[in-house]
């Protein structure tokens, strides 16, 4: 059955694109933040203007409320481009929520799709439900204004993993009437292993670090990549893709590679022009600092989250490992204690089969 009703939770970049774009492709979208100032003058308009690339235009919202029940009561998917961080809190203010049937979409995904359902189950939360997470955010966007989006990418490849496995199809099927570049890996921990954030955005913020911390805006992926920052850009993915394959995934592994290629046999997530269309964009000329997402989600979540891997496996990723530690050492902060890890997640001390047929068969 197509899908009609969708939720989008989030006020941010991510969630104004998400729950605009949705609208404008036809869907009835109702939307709502934890966080009400980030919606602002939406909650009288119910309009967010979409510009850039893609559909475009003044979308309208179905409902925008301050009530969680009334934006999720009913809805078939629920999108959450929350980051990662925010997923513990979100979880437990879904859980009385959730009805059987429902698919998430959580954009980015960093395993939030494990930690979802198992707070949904510590409360007592029981629903037929798929929970996914994709590879990468569905759109490179952002805010530039409080009710207008600009956005300068789309993903035209979308790897997808579902928790639990058992209901990829399903959910896959679902998720193809919102976006249809979506695809289908393993499982959760497989596109957890496909998330480039960890391996891009460490890398650009502390060898960016003086400009960072001195000038009032850098553009971190234009005057930031330069070509020896680019070269450990590509080591560190080279670490990446080795933990993928130790585990056993055959999916595509999106080397980071063919991202800055043009010319590239494969196309990337984002497909050919991503990297030279986000140079030529002015969007992410902002200031920055080490509060900002690349290191609270990107590197306290996503890069932890594989460094704990790699502890898991026996394999050795020392410039991951550096990474983590250098910027620790920066905000004063160990990420492998604070950080998301499969021992945060309570999942350290499964046995590789265990942990792959609990990822399949669910809780």
């Amino acid at each position: 059955m197509p899908v009609k009703e969708i939720a989008v939770i989030g006020g941010g970049n991510g969630a104004l694109t998400a729950a605009g774009d949705m609208a404008l492709a036809g869907f009835r979208v109702r939307m709502w933040t934890a966080f009400p100032e980030e919606l602002g003058e939406i909650y009288q308009t119910k309009t967010i203007k979409i510009r850039g690339l893609g559909r475009q235009g003044d979308a309208r919202l179905a409902l925008v409320t301050r009530d969680l029940e009334e934006a999720v009561k009913g809805a078939e998917v629920i999108i959450s481009p929350s980051p990662a961080f925010a997923q513990p809190i979100l979880a437990r203010l879904l859980a009385p929520h959730i009805e059987d049937n429902q698919t998430l979409f959580l954009s980015p995904g960093s395993m939030g799709s494990y930690l979802f359902a198992s707070t949904f189950k510590e409360m007592g939360c029981v629903k037929d439900i798929a929970i996914s997470e994709p590879g990468t955010l569905p759109y490179l966007t952002r805010k530039i204004t409080k009710d207008e989006v600009l956005v300068s990418g789309h993903a035209v490849k979308l790897p997808v993993g579902v928790f639990p496995g058992e209901r990829t199809e399903y959910a896959i099927n679902v998720l193809k009437d919102l976006y249809p570049s979506i695809h289908p890996v393993e499982n959760a921990l497989s596109v957890a292993l496909l998330n480039v954030g960890p391996v891009i955005h460490s890398v650009l913020v502390l060898l960016n670090t003086g400009p960072v911390e001195s000038l009032e805006a850098w553009d971190i992926h234009n005057e930031g990549t330069t070509p020896s920052v680019k070269k450990l850009v590509l080591a560190h993915d080279q670490e990446r893709i080795a933990l993928r394959k130790a585990v056993g995934f055959t999916s595509h592994h999106y080397p980071f590679s063919d991202h800055y290629d043009q010319h590239s046999k494969d196309e990337w997530m984002y497909g050919r022009k991503a990297h030279s269309d986000l140079v030529k964009s002015t969007s992410w000329r902002e200031k920055l600092n080490f509060g900002h997402r690349y290191i609270q989600e990107d590197v306290k979540c996503n890069l932890a989250l594989h460094c704990s891997i790699a502890d898991y496996l026996s394999i050795r990723t020392p410039i991951a490992h550096s990474l983590l530690t250098l910027i620790g050492a920066m905000v004063s902060e160990d990420f492998m204690k604070t950080g998301r890890t499969l021992g945060s997640l309570g999942l350290s001390n499964y046995s590789i089969d265990e942990l792959m047929n609990l990822l399949n068969k669910g809780l």
